[in-house]
């Protein structure tokens, strides 16, 4: 009665957004001559199409494409209690490009409100999907990563363990508020565990006064202690990856440091680990995937450029891959998503529907599912 729903296709989540959505958020951010209602009227219809989009090529769970956010991340922190967005002047750097510059601070006491706008978000997918719907929110380390210790205002968050501790409670609240309406697979974008086995950012976070490693470890207790507790049938995913904006990067580094933390501290069901150029390092961390239901979808697929892999190259990949773990805990999905920002990577609608066709004819061929 309480079966987790675990599939061998798969993707992270957000998609390229279509033109009119770019126009009408325009409309209504910028130029203030489209009301929310007529944005989210174009939003609906849009994402109404994506999961068509995701169901008719063969997808047995989709998104809404992340369609109504800016951020992958900002938009989730936001909603919360204790948080605030600022622009500046300059945003974070990526290895080509900038950010728009806002910036993530906690003025007060963090918390998940009940009326947190991404429980609608998920709520219009499970009405207008035949399939299975997850909707992707950023990780509790997101909350401490991208805020820097000049931004926390509240003085009790002076201590770490007391900000980590209120970080921990408040997405166990996330976690039971999806669970209560629906959700059966939730997905955590994680990925500031990849960033800690980047040399330089780890050494910003030691300029912080903060040991990289023990931070590895007290964001392995955050996801953990947030999600111990959820049902049985609530499948738990987690991605890696190494920043996606605009097809840039901003971080470099083998998993090595963080494996063991991801693997076997966090009681999660899936993995998303980017796997498309060097920068990921080699295959060897998934030999400490401990055996048994977890999976891992190695990314072998990018979505920051637009020439397609072929299936004879992925089942190379994947036959490399289970020199180190088993294949029957292996899963295709691209590295990340397609559109961490509103902006989108540069590629095209062509080239981000034939790596989702590529994603469903990986899945058939080596597991016939």
């Amino acid at each position: 009665m309480h079966q987790k729903l675990l599939f061998r296709a798969d993707h992270v989540g957000s998609l390229l957004r279509p033109a009119n959505i770019k126009d009408a958020r325009y409309k209504h951010f910028e130029k203030k001559t489209a009301s929310l209602t007529e944005l989210k009227s174009v939003e609906d219809n849009e994402i109404k199409k994506a999961i068509k989009l995701q169901e008719e090529l063969g997808f047995k769970v989709v998104t809404d494409g992340e369609f109504r956010r800016s951020f992958w991340h900002y938009d989730f922190l936001e909603g919360l209690d204790g948080f605030e967005l600022e622009e500046r002047e300059s945003g974070v750097q990526f290895s080509g490009a900038k950010l728009r510059p806002f910036f993530p601070v906690i003025k007060g006491k963090i918390d998940f409100p009940s009326d947190h706008p991404m429980l609608e978000h998920f709520k219009f997918v499970l009405k207008n999907t035949k399939v299975v719907p997850k909707i992707a929110i950023p990780g509790p380390s997101c909350c401490h990563f991208r805020t820097t210790p000049k931004d926390i205002y509240p003085k009790e968050y002076v201590d770490n363990e007391k900000l980590f501790y209120d970080i921990a409670q408040a997405y166990k609240k996330a976690v039971k508020e999806f669970y209560s309406i629906g959700c059966r697979y939730l997905q955590m974008d994680d990925i500031f565990f990849a960033y800690l086995c980047d040399p330089n950012h780890r050494s910003t976070r030691t300029k912080f006064g903060e040991d990289p490693d023990v931070l590895i470890e007290k964001y392995a207790w955050m996801l953990n202690e947030a999600i111990k507790e959820r049902p049985e049938d609530m499948v738990i995913g987690m991605h890696l990856c190494r920043g996606n904006f605009k097809s840039n990067y901003a971080a470099q580094g083998a998993y090595d440091p963080a494996v063991d933390a991801v693997f076997n501290k966090i009681d999660l069901d899936i993995y998303f680990m980017e796997y498309d150029d060097e920068r990921s390092g080699g295959l060897e961390p998934l030999k400490y995937l401990p055996k048994g239901n977890k999976r891992v979808f190695p990314g072998f697929i990018t979505t920051k450029k637009g020439k397609l892999e072929t299936v004879e190259f992925l089942e190379e990949k994947f036959e490399e891959a289970s020199k180190y773990v088993s294949i029957n805990q292996l899963g295709v999905a691209p590295q990340c998503g397609f559109s961490s920002t509103e902006e989108g990577n540069i590629i095209s609608f062509d080239d981000q529907k034939r790596k989702l066709e590529l994603v469903i004819e990986t899945s058939n061929k080596i597991w016939n599912e």
